[in-house]
């Protein structure tokens, strides 16, 4: 046996630990996998399985682990994502109030009452009264294009 069963078990934890540590600071489903694979293969240790099997089911088990559940995980996450007020506004049509000249880093626009800082999402100049579609948010400017 190239390590004895107690060091093997305290490599394993070792390894749960910190790629534990990793997935806390990250949050990004990045480690959790490896985590799972450690505490399989600290099981198989218990066991007294031979560290060949050990290192074969963590990687196997690490890898279909991360396979089957990080698509899960990541569609549950994103749901958790709420759409902001602001984000009902793209796609609208807004009404060019000062001519939008990103050169000149001029431009406004009116929308729903209210008077935005506009910039065209190309180097086009839109005039007063032109009717623009906003495209996205950057900031507290709307980015437009002429309709």
């Amino acid at each position: 046996m190239l390590v004895d069963e107690k060091t093997m078990l305290l490599i394993w934890l070792g390894i749960v630990i910190l790629t534990l540590i990793i997935e806390i600071i990250t949050q990004g489903l990045t480690t959790i996998w490896f985590s799972i694979g450690a505490t399989v293969a600290a099981v198989m240790t218990v066991w007294d399985v031979s560290i060949w099997w050990q290192i074969g089911v963590f990687v196997v088990v690490s890898v279909i682990v991360m396979l089957l559940v990080r698509p899960i995980a990541k569609r549950w996450m994103s749901k958790a994502i709420t759409p902001t007020n602001v984000d009902q506004l793209l796609h609208e049509e807004a009404l060019v109030i000062e001519e939008i000249n990103n050169s000149a880093n001029t431009g406004r626009v009116r929308l729903r009452d209210v008077d935005w800082v506009a910039r065209a999402d190309d180097e086009a100049v839109i005039p007063v009264n032109a009717v623009v579609s906003i495209l996205r948010i950057d900031g507290v400017k709307l980015i437009v294009k002429k309709k």
